[in-house]
Order: structure tokens, then sequence, then C-alpha cells
């Protein structure tokens, strides 16, 4: 590992042997990026760099697709405003460690990442950073404000979500001022990371499916929002919950990149002349990503343990053949199915259908949280560790605000209100395209003549229910009940 890192760093162009270095972490854009910004402001032997660890990335494979995209055109973007780039691959205290010992390095800056995990690791860079007495150059992170500072009037961080934001966003409209940055500009530099970065790849190329549905990268993720502002947020409050509906913003996996500032898009809704209560419903979500990193900060064992301790007695089952059968959408129940072969398909899934296979998983299957907590992480382009760990625990019942477990979702129904005439379901599940309407979402009701009439087996073309769903809700309300004894 240090004769390889040795080499690139000599073969690198000639960095200076004293010199401010930018630690690139999760903020991979130009516009409204504090510490490059401040940054690039200091001299002309501009020199950053990525550290890619795969044990972080480990449990993140589709993510690793996108990674290596955004990587690639941050470093031309870089490039166009006289920043040198260069990417390593290790633990990143000991990359960075090595760095040091190798150059005289004055100054580091960086954007923080507010994630109790992250936050060791930059604990770690700051200790190796005070023995050789660099100055510290560190800047928000990418979200609106500092998840500490909003806490309730005894100053006990909030566990409910609307109180929360409602101070919150009133703090922070408050404070807020124009967050547009502008960097010097220098001469082109070329520079060539693109082999290393490509290695990040997992070997089977099933990734390669996402070009069709996704274009990373900052200009994108402009175009992206502006596209959103102008011909969906004024309808968002009803579009957001039909999947067969272009209606949501699609800008989650440009903020779980950093590809785009959260600040800029709170700006950009600010912005809208005739605010509509599409307007008002998204930028709740905006709140809700805010007050996840407010949880997982107040409360980083969340992470991997239940907030509500009540449930850590919880009679959870274990079912890798269930557990299987829902991760390939092989459940029986057509809405469930079409959501996770959506998100393996697109590496996304539309938020109501979240909703619903994350509630058919943890209460008709019974099956943990951290078992569907962990596939999203895998299988999400738009993975955020806050959002995807409250997200769950909510879903469950056993987080802040949290859904109470009695509340089971009807498949049958969520398809009938959400996909009346079943447009998503047959995209992702054609083999019940066939099917008559009122049959759609609950092909098991269909009759012997029915079937005959259409061709259709229940068990040969598609799935007999894994479960039947009166007797499944019934054993997670006893389940429930069991924790109050």
């Amino acid at each position: 590992m240090i004769n390889f890192i040795d080499k690139i760093l000599d073969i690198y162009c000639k960095i200076p042997h004293s010199m401010n270095v930018l630690w690139i972490r999760s903020d991979l854009r130009i516009r409204n990026n504090v510490a490059l910004a401040n940054y690039s402001s200091q001299n002309n032997n501009l020199f950053s760099f990525y550290i890619y660890d795969e044990k972080k990335f480990s449990t993140r494979s589709a993510q690793k697709w996108w990674l290596v995209q955004s990587l690639t055109k941050f470093e031309k973007d870089l490039a166009s405003i006289g920043v040198k780039f260069k990417f390593f691959e290790g633990a990143e205290e000991i990359i960075f460690k090595k760095i040091l010992d190798d150059f005289k390095v004055t100054g580091l800056f960086y954007n923080k990442i507010d994630d109790p995990d992250e936050i060791k690791i930059e604990n770690k860079i700051i200790q190796i950073s005070n023995k050789k007495n660099l100055e510290i150059n560190a800047y928000p992170s990418n979200l609106l404000q500092d998840p500490l500072k909003t806490n309730k009037a005894d100053n006990t961080p909030f566990q409910v979500f609307t109180p929360y934001w409602k101070s919150a966003e009133e703090k922070y409209v408050k404070l807020s001022s124009d967050h547009e940055i502008k960097l010097k500009k220098n001469a082109k530099i070329t520079n060539d990371n693109k082999k290393n970065i490509e290695k990040i790849l997992p070997k089977k190329d099933w990734f390669k499916k996402f070009e069709k549905y996704w274009v990373p990268g900052e200009e994108n993720a402009k175009k992206t929002l502006n596209e959103f502002i102008k011909n969906k947020i004024s309808n968002y409050h009803k579009a957001r919950d039909i999947p067969s509906v272009e209606g949501t913003s699609k800008l989650s996996p440009y903020l779980a990149f950093g590809e785009i500032n959260v600040k800029d898009i709170f700006s950009d809704c600010l912005s809208i002349k005739n605010k509509s209560t599409g307007y008002r419903k998204y930028i709740n979500e905006i709140g809700w990503r805010e007050f996840a990193y407010h949880l997982i900060n107040h409360f980083p064992t969340m992470k991997q343990k239940n907030l509500r301790s009540q449930f850590d007695n919880f009679p959870w089952i274990k079912n890798e053949k269930f557990l299987k059968r829902w991760k390939k959408g092989q459940t029986g129940y057509p809405i469930v199915d079409a959501g996770m072969r959506e998100l393996y398909e697109t590496g996304w899934m539309h938020n109501r259908l979240r909703m619903i296979v994350g509630s058919f998983l943890v209460k008709h299957l019974r099956i943990h949280w951290l078992e569907g907590e962990k596939y999203f992480q895998d299988s999400l382009l738009d993975y955020d560790p806050a959002n995807n760990v409250a997200g769950w625990q909510w879903i469950a019942g056993c987080g802040a605000d949290a859904a109470p477990y009695f509340r089971i979702f009807n498949p049958m129904l969520q398809g009938e209100k959400f996909d009346p005439d079943g447009i998503y379901v047959k995209k992702w599940v054609p083999e019940i395209k066939n099917l008559p309407k009122e049959f759609i979402h609950k092909p098991w009701e269909m009759t012997d003549e029915i079937c005959a009439k259409i061709k259709f087996n229940l068990k040969k073309d598609y799935f007999e229910p894994i479960v039947d769903h009166t007797e499944a809700r019934n054993a997670a309300l006893q389940a429930f009940q069991s924790l109050k004894k």
C-alpha cells in the first residue's frame, strides 16, 4: 500500500512541498460548496483528494455505480477551476497520514458530514492533523443547519416531526441568506484517475441498467430541480402518492452524493411566487431529512437499535426463504412485488412503495426492520444513512414519531387506492398484465373459469401469496400485544 501511494504521488504532477489540501468527502459539486470556495481562494497550487474505503461501500453496492460517474465528472469540473484532484483507496486515516508524512501540508479544508460514523472518521483526521500542527478549516455539512442546534425549550431533542420542523424551519428561514459562492477561475488542468476510479465497480455489470434511468452529476442535478419546480411541485401533494406518474423530484440520489446543495433546493422553492399545497408538502419532505439527521445525532445507537427500547423484546421471525422472496419481488402480492422489482431494476423506489414493502416485511412477515434497512442500503442509489434508518424505524413503529405498529398496510387496498388501474403493477409485474382490473391487486381471488378464459395459472404464471393477509395481520397484532405484558 505504501509503495503504491508513493508511486502515484510521485507521478502525479509536481505537488509543492508546502500546501493546503482539500479533502473531498460527499459534496461532489462546484456550486455552493463552501469548503471548495474558501480553499480555491488560497493560492494557485490547489490539490484535492478523495479517499475511497471499500469497507464503507461494501454494503452499498448500487451506490458504487453512481460514485464512479460522479467522481469522474467532478474531476473534470475541478480541473476547470484549476483544482488538481487525486483518487486514493484505503482507510481514510491511513491514507491521510501518509500524505502528511510525505508532504509539508500546512492546512486542511473540508465539509463536514453529520453522521455519527463519519464524525468518528473526521475526529481521527483531526487528531492526525493536530499532531502535524495543521490549520483545520471545517465547514457545514449538506444540511440546512446543524442537526444538534434545534431542540425543545428544555434543550432536549425533539422526537416528533411537526414541532421539530416548525421550530427548525422558522430558525433557518430567519438566518438564511444568499448562499451563492463564486469560485476563482484558473487554467484547466488535465488529470486522469479514470482507471483507478472504475475499479470501484462490482465485477458483475448488473449496474449497467442504471444508465437507462439516471444521469449522475451536478449539471443534471440542477436540471432535475428546475424541471421539478417548473412542472411538478404545484401538484406534488397529489402526484407523490401515485407511483405510475413522475410526480416526485427524483433529487434524492443527487442529494446523497452532494451534487446539489439542499440550501439551493430550499432557496429555489422559496422563490416560487404562488406557493401551492404541493410546495408545502415538498418543503416538509426536506424537513423530514433534517429531522432524520437530528435523530441519529442525538440518538446514534438508533442506526443499529430500536429508538423505542420496548421493541427490543419484539418476537421477530427469522425466515430466510420469505426474506429472499421479498427481495426478489416474489411475494404474490403484486403491489409489493412491483416495488421490489422497480428497486432492483432502477436503484430507486417510489416513496409510497417504500412504505408498502416496508410494512409488508416487518408486519406481514415479521422480519426485523434491520434486514430491510440493510437491503435498501445495498440497493438504493439514494441511500442516506439518516433517512434510511429513520424511515425503517418509522415503518416498524419503533422509532421517533413512528406509525403505530398496529397500523398495518393492506397491500390490496393500497394498490387499489394508489394504482387503481394497475398501470404501475403491470409495468413491473408483466406476468399479470392481462388480468381483469378488479383482480390486478388480488389475482388469487379469480375463479377457475376466469383463469381459464385468460389462460392464466396463478402457481405457474405468477406466485401464490406467501402469507395470508388476514392471518398475518392478526399474528402481527398479537405479537405487538405481547410487548405490553
